[in-house]
């Protein structure tokens, strides 16, 4: 599969000066565990990476997400832990609550606002939303070209600007990891337009962008908890649904699906966030702590890239059928309204930014 592979963009759309003028409020409901990093584990349990040499550091951080093992979310977890040992000789340890035992997404911002946990790693666009309604640019469909174009504005000025923002509502933004360009899965047949979607029950996170994206494209859009989703898309309660391919990957969600569709219709990037306590706990240290984090991010990159190519080729010897050839156009102008109404939260000056980054 070409990752890179360009998708139509707003940037060529008609429509976009009517968008970009756009004003007004947009809320988000709350989201259960809504950044689909992974299925939660039962009441009770515990997930818990201790580094082997945790007992010798000045300062332990515990750092939460809502991923299984085998989702991205661990694996940056896991590296970045590796780098802090590094980057401060041993006197910063990180532990890492996956699963979401200490709680969902939504909690883990609570729990990172209020000091009580030092770090997590939440999708951009759900959650963090309700937070830092900024973040609902990242649920415009086909703002974003490509991976590429997604990188060159998340390392850039703009990129800067949102964690500023993630500053201004109390927490520390301290960078970008990935949860990847979103694809549709179902079980009834393919989709290459936005027609194939019509009367298919997709999951979405319950949120007013994601039902807004699906009605548009004539599906019929059912909120269900990212723990029950397997089993909602084995039963039949729903026949499809959207996540990035390793997530579609980690979950099974291939088990009981029949179609992949590479429709590229929004990234998610996983933002990393640290209370304000943490940060004055680790003084001189928080600089390490950020060049970790910003290593992370460029491992991460490369090995979601590998995942990907991994991901497909093992769905398709599943007996899955990837759908390469997707009418973006058509997904475009299906859902012109839908980046409307995001945009009502989302300053057009910001989306102006991102169109400036996408190549010509």
């Amino acid at each position: 599969m070409n990752k890179h592979k360009r998708f139509v963009t707003i940037a060529g759309a008609t429509g976009l000066a009517v968008m970009l003028s756009a004003c007004g409020g947009f809320d988000d409901e709350e989201a259960d565990n809504g950044g689909d990093g992974g299925d939660p584990a039962e009441e009770g349990d515990e997930d818990v990476d201790e580094p082997e040499d945790a007992g010798d550091a000045e300062v332990t951080l515990r750092l939460a997400h809502s991923a299984s093992e085998d989702h991205q979310y661990n694996i940056a977890a896991e590296h970045f832990q590796e780098e802090v040992a590094e980057q401060t000789d041993g006197d910063v340890a990180i532990e890492i609550h996956g699963n979401a035992t200490l709680g969902g997404e939504g909690e883990a911002i609570e729990q990172v606002l209020d000091g009580s946990l030092a770090m997590t790693t939440v999708a951009a666009d759900s959650n963090l939303a309700n937070t830092v309604s900024e973040m609902n640019l990242f649920g415009i469909p086909y703002i974003f070209e490509d991976e590429d174009h997604v990188y060159d504005m998340l390392d850039g000025d703009l990129g800067d600007d949102m964690l500023g923002m993630v500053g201004d509502n109390g927490m520390v933004g301290m960078g970008y990891w990935e949860v990847g360009m979103r694809h549709i899965t179902n079980s009834q047949q393919e989709i290459e337009s936005p027609e194939d979607m019509d009367g298919l029950s997709i999951r979405v996170q319950p949120s007013p962008v994601w039902e807004a994206h699906m009605n548009a494209l004539g599906a019929s859009p059912t909120p269900v908890d990212f723990d029950e989703l397997y089993s909602s898309l084995d039963q039949g309660v729903v026949d499809g649904q959207e996540n990035p391919l390793p997530t579609i990957d980690s979950m099974n969600f291939y088990e009981v699906q029949e179609y992949v569709s590479l429709t590229g219709h929004t990234y998610t990037p996983a933002v990393v966030l640290m209370s304000e306590d943490a940060q004055d706990e680790l003084g001189e240290h928080f600089e390490d702590v950020q060049a970790a984090v910003e290593a992370t991010t460029e491992f991460h990159r490369d090995e979601l890239s590998q995942m990907e190519d991994d991901v497909i080729e093992r769905i398709e010897d599943a007996g899955v059928t990837i759908t390469e050839e997707v009418d973006h156009e058509a997904f475009l102008e299906a859902t012109e309204d839908v980046r409307e109404e995001v945009s009502d939260d989302v300053p057009s000056e910001l989306v102006d930014r991102v169109l400036e980054h996408a190549d010509d």
